[in-house]
């Protein structure tokens, strides 16, 4: 994977079967690598690869399905066509991760609240506590690969932590994560277009 990084503004979730990624999970972070030697002016057609990494074996996702719409809107609003045999294959990818936070906060009572500092009738603090959060990270990727010289051309990712909206929204949220890292893809889009999905 390429790791020139080009742009570092922050977005993303996941939700469904195999978790899926959306913009409207808590200040998600997306990230773009491009390939600086490549011309995307000689790019016209796109496709998809036969096997996509979010599928099951032997059938397509319901999150392939609703990527390739969303990708195909916005290959198509950069005057991309839709091709058997594509200058551009697209992928996705879908992963999720278990984390852990910790967090220290002001603590009242105990014995900072009470003794000496009993005058204290304004809940002064008597220390901190340590707070531990478990959440789910998700992280989706979208791969654009050069079909002639069968290398990484232009690869986003979104990154965010996934909420109980995230997952009962999956339509949603795959249109606005497709649509905030499209926002750094190379060529520049014929028109802005809202995600469909509201």
């Amino acid at each position: 994977m390429l790791r020139s990084i080009l742009t570092g503004s922050r977005h993303l979730a996941l939700a469904g079967a195999a978790l899926v990624i959306g913009a409207c999970a808590s200040t998600p972070d997306v990230y773009t690598n491009v390939d600086r030697n490549a011309d995307f002016t000689q790019y016209k057609t796109y496709g998809f690869f036969d096997q996509l990494a979010t599928d099951r074996a032997g059938y397509e996702s319901t999150e392939t399905r609703l990527l390739k719409s969303f990708v195909a809107r916005e290959m198509e609003n950069r005057n991309f066509i839709s091709a058997d045999m594509p200058d551009l294959k697209i992928n996705f990818y879908i992963e999720t991760e278990e984390k852990i936070r910790s967090r220290q906060t002001p603590t009242t009572g105990g014995y900072y609240g009470g003794g000496y500092y009993g005058y204290r009738g304004y809940g002064a603090w008597g220390g901190y506590e340590t707070r531990i959060d478990q959440y789910t990270q998700g992280t989706l990727n979208i791969d654009v690969v050069d079909v002639r010289t069968k290398q990484l051309v232009w690869e986003g990712a979104l990154v965010g932590k996934i909420t109980k909206e995230v997952m009962e929204n999956l339509e949603s949220a795959l249109d606005q994560a497709v649509a905030e890292i499209y926002k750094s893809f190379p060529v520049p889009p014929k028109a802005p277009i809202p995600a469909t999905v509201q």
